[in-house]
């Protein structure tokens, strides 16, 4: 019984985050109802309120399941050198996000209210801080670390995210060519 159960919130879930993101399409999540997405997703406001209090912990927990996502593709970056490293995550980030398009481009179509760049900076500082700490080149820096995180992160991100509202612009190879002009061979 509990498999079947288990099985079941997860269909809801998914029907209710798909169903958010179809609405964040067309409106403002500010101006999007909880009898907007119980209405769109043919379910019952009390099937609603069984899984989540209201919206917003509805947006955090398709957020977070994002943010796990995200920091599984990014443990898969172990170059040992700063460089690399950043290049790396870079071509990990823009695969997350082209992976992810439809998430992305539904919170930041009519959402404009910088909750999703401060969870990328908030996951790509901790991670690159992270890594890049003990690394030798890095601790003989004379700059900060703190300088050194956050400037790659919000370049990197802001990056990302004109790659993901310009996708006809640049291909990902162009992207990553051209950063990779850009930073230099010792951080």
């Amino acid at each position: 019984m509990n498999e079947k159960t288990d099985l079941r919130i997860v269909k809801t879930k998914k029907i209710l985050f798909d169903t958010l993101l179809k609405l964040m399409k067309q409106k403002n999540f500010d101006k999007i109802k909880i009898s907007d997405i119980c209405e769109e997703a043919l379910i019952n406001r009390s099937t609603f309120y069984a899984h989540y209090q209201d919206k917003y912990e509805l947006l955090d927990d398709l957020v977070e399941d994002l943010k796990v996502s995200l920091l599984n593709d990014l443990g898969d970056n172990n170059n040992t050198s700063p460089k690399e490293y950043i290049m790396k995550l870079l071509s990990i980030l823009i695969d997350h996000m082209d992976e992810k398009k439809d998430i992305y481009s539904a919170i930041l179509l009519n959402n404009r209210n910088g909750f999703l760049v401060d969870f990328l900076i908030d996951i790509i500082e901790r991670e690159t801080s992270n890594r890049l700490k003990n690394i030798k080149e890095i601790k003989e820096s004379t700059l900060p670390l703190e300088v050194i995180i956050k400037f790659y992160a919000g370049g990197l991100i802001n990056i990302c995210l004109s790659w993901l509202t310009q996708k006809e612009k640049y291909t990902k190879k162009d992207l990553i060519e051209y950063i990779n002009k850009l930073i230099p061979e010792k951080i």
